[in-house]
């Protein structure tokens, strides 16, 4: 865990250098092409003070306490009903066949295409952005549960049914510890995806968060605070993905499925 730090932290500097390198050896307008150091004030000055010229004096910590609440409340729900139906739909093969053709075709939509609908339903603020994290993360969750529970090892059934364990036991007893390393795989790929739709949902249907703090430093023509807005994203989304990762880890070894 040292040693891949440390080579983050190398990646990064190295990275910062040469854009520094460059702005400083190159004649660049830095209102359009910051120099790290813009960006570090601009950070700063975000943290502190908000945007300048904003509609909105919020700080970069409540954009990111926003979003990280609207995040949390659409992507669990996702996770959670996702895996339930997975696992319901799963077992029941000839019922997920009247579904299936249905997810199919709601799946291929991007979940910006539903948010003029989604605005008009929820109006602005909170939900629209949480509705939007919902269906980015919930399809991918669900057919991966579907998919992991139709191809369980037929033994596991066969046992299930000849000490007479029901259903509800086989299907969270049985079927979601044997499924569980594949769920929790398309659990943590859905999590990238649902963050990146985050953004896109703020920045239409709602007036704070990371998203509305994208389009309001274009507004104000703020290309320094918008990097700095970008690489926090950047940075969120990093951290999460680790916070998963161990998640992962820790529920595998409860269940035994550690390696």
């Amino acid at each position: 865990m040292g040693k891949k730090c440390l080579q983050s932290i190398i990646s990064f500097a190295v990275i910062l250098g040469i854009w520094q390198f460059a702005c400083m050896t190159f004649s660049v307008n830095e209102a359009l092409v910051p120099s790290p150091l813009k960006v570090a004030q601009a950070f700063a000055e975000l943290l502190t003070e908000g945007l300048p010229g904003s509609i909105s004096r919020v700080t970069l910590t409540e954009h990111i306490g926003i979003s990280l609440y609207r995040f949390a409340v659409g992507y669990l729900t996702a996770v959670v009903s996702a895996v339930l139906l997975g696992l319901l739909f799963g077992s029941f093969p000839k019922a997920f066949a009247f579904v299936n053709p249905i997810v199919q075709v709601l799946r291929p939509i991007a979940p910006v295409a539903f948010l003029p609908f989604i605005v008009l339903w929820f109006g602005i603020g909170d939900l629209p952005a949480i509705v939007i994290i919902f269906i980015a993360g919930f399809f991918q969750i669900f057919l991966s549960t579907v998919s992991a529970a139709q191809n369980i090892n037929p033994i596991y059934m066969k046992v299930a049914k000849n000490f007479g364990v029901s259903r509800g036991k086989t299907v969270f007893g049985i079927v979601f510890p044997a499924t569980f390393s594949q769920i929790a795989h398309s659990i943590r790929i859905a999590l990238g995806t649902s963050w990146i739709f985050l953004v896109s949902g703020e920045m239409v249907g709602a007036q704070s968060g990371l998203g509305f703090l994208i389009m309001d430093t274009k507004n104000c023509i703020r290309f320094d605070s918008l990097l700095a807005t970008m690489i926090t994203i950047g940075i969120l989304g990093f951290l999460l993905d680790m916070l998963m990762g161990l998640l992962e880890k820790k529920a595998k070894d409860a269940l035994g499925l550690g390696m």
